[in-house]
């Protein structure tokens, strides 16, 4: 049964994983807040393209002119910053930040250093969900990719049982062991961002997720800009149709249509529960789809 499938629930359609280069021009501004107007809300996540004080200013300046819309998570390389409950109130309170991203692998850290475990006594103190972005798809080739396995957050989701902990991109490559985390550990998610075009990739992590119980773990992301919540949206709805003439598993679509339709800012303490019916969260998700393809025939559910 989905944890969060109570139809009682107001159920937003929350992309959790976006990104903006607030280094670049407006350009980049205006595609991005358009991007957003397909979802109800957002997760803005802080890059890592600049010192990390510098660029928190400026996403919070971004996502404060649209706080009904985006929340913003703060980047923080615990093993180089001195990082305590003063740094992450300022971040919280001044800046209305709402979380925190970390990039392990690319910044060369193992998650269960000494100094970041230091840093999620003080997240978990504060609130703060963090959002580990260690995908090895996602890592240049500087980064150390052993510091993308999943596994190692082990230590992290047993030491803090009351941090939410946000796996990025379904910790690509290594699947298994993020299903593994999201099933062993209550405060441990992941992050459904797919690439529509990688049939077969997307196919394997949906039917593997729904094969493990876990369903209800997984957070709806697009990865914006290499991705498109409108384009994830369809592609994850018409599931069952990717491989439609082969013999292979399916998932029931209402499994899949409960993680578009998670309200990932609930499930994160980030907004505190209320009511929506489920007949208006349906509709919301229809008109979530690509704008150029809605007029196409939705396909037969396959519960």
């Amino acid at each position: 049964m989905e944890r969060y499938a109570d139809k009682r629930c107001r159920i937003m359609i929350v992309d959790c994983h976006t990104h903006i280069n607030l280094a670049a021009d407006d350009a980049e501004t205006s595609e991005h807040f358009a991007a957003a107007e397909t979802v109800d809300a957002c997760i803005v996540l802080a890059t890592i393209d600049g010192p990390g004080e510098d660029v928190n200013k400026r996403l919070a300046q971004y996502v404060n002119k649209y706080k009904e819309k985006m929340v913003g998570f703060a980047v923080l390389e615990p093993n180089n910053e001195k990082i305590n409950l003063s740094n992450l109130k300022h971040i919280s309170e001044k800046l209305g930040l709402k979380g925190v991203v970390l990039y392990c692998s690319a910044c060369g850290f193992h998650p269960a250093h000494t100094k970041a475990m230091r840093f999620y006594e003080s997240a978990q103190e504060m609130g703060l969900p963090i959002f580990f972005h260690n995908s090895g798809e996602t890592a240049g080739a500087r980064a150390v990719l052993e510091y993308t396995q999943p596994y190692l957050l082990d230590e992290v989701a047993r030491e803090f049982m009351g941090l939410k902990i946000i796996i990025g991109n379904m910790g690509v490559p290594f699947v298994e062991q993020t299903l593994l985390m999201v099933s062993r550990h209550e405060n441990v998610y992941a992050d459904l961002t797919i690439q529509p075009k990688n049939v077969w990739q997307t196919y394997n992590m949906v039917v593997a997720a729904h094969e493990y119980g876990v369903m209800d773990k997984l957070l709806f992301g697009s990865g914006f800009p290499s991705g498109n919540a409108g384009e994830c949206i369809e592609t994850l709805l018409g599931f069952n149709m990717l491989l439609a003439d082969t013999n292979l598993p399916t998932v029931p679509r209402g499994n899949i249509r409960n993680i578009i339709e998670r309200d990932t800012l609930e499930v994160l303490g980030l907004r505190p529960r209320s009511t929506e019916t489920q007949g208006d969260a349906e509709e919301k998700t229809k008109d979530r789809k690509s704008p150029a393809r809605k007029g196409r025939k939705n396909d037969e559910d396959d519960d």
